[in-house]
């Protein structure tokens, strides 16, 4: 059953894409009060709907190095649990960023963030693989981000220079 309202489904859908989009500003766009926008906020933040707010950054133009990877993880569920107890004994690393229960050959993907190369392969080797009920991982890096969340995170190139005609 569907309890979401209208003005709430148009406030995630916004906040979504910016979450510091005000109040006051969500209301005007919406065509509504802004305590009603306000209270809905804090209704969908206590119940769990909201669960938090962040900010997207483009960690290769801050010359800071980061490598992010994604992990397939194939694993043997424990009878009467499922996937719930292996993925909280993984998402409860503080490397990992998400973990996802998916269909096809592997069970999880879990993504998670490190300084190099080397730090990504030593937490699947000595920490992911290590757990009684992981059969197997596939580590995949990425390279370049395109788009993250609906943001396009690079900018064609485009010709700085002068047009000369003889």
């Amino acid at each position: 059953m569907n309890t979401m309202n209208t003005l709430k489904e148009k406030i995630l859908a916004m906040i979504e894409k910016n979450s510091r989009i005000g109040t006051k500003d969500l209301a005007v766009f919406l065509g509504t009060d802004e305590l009603e926008v306000a209270q809905a906020l804090t209704e969908m933040e206590e119940a769990g709907i909201i669960c938090g707010y962040h900010t997207m950054i483009d960690w290769d133009r801050t010359g800071i190095e980061k490598v992010t990877a994604l992990i397939e993880v194939r694993v043997t569920p424990q009878r009467g649990k499922g996937f719930d107890d292996i993925a909280e004994r993984i998402y409860k690393y503080p490397e990992v960023n998400s973990v996802y229960l998916i269909s096809g050959g592997y069970d999880l993907l879990v993504t998670l963030e490190g300084k190099t190369l080397r730090e990504v392969s030593s937490f699947v080797t000595n920490k992911l693989s290590t757990l009684d009920t992981v059969i197997s991982t596939a580590t995949h890096f990425i390279l370049r981000k395109y788009k993250d969340h609906g943001t396009i995170m690079t900018r064609k190139y485009e010709d700085q220079r002068e047009i000369v005609s003889p």
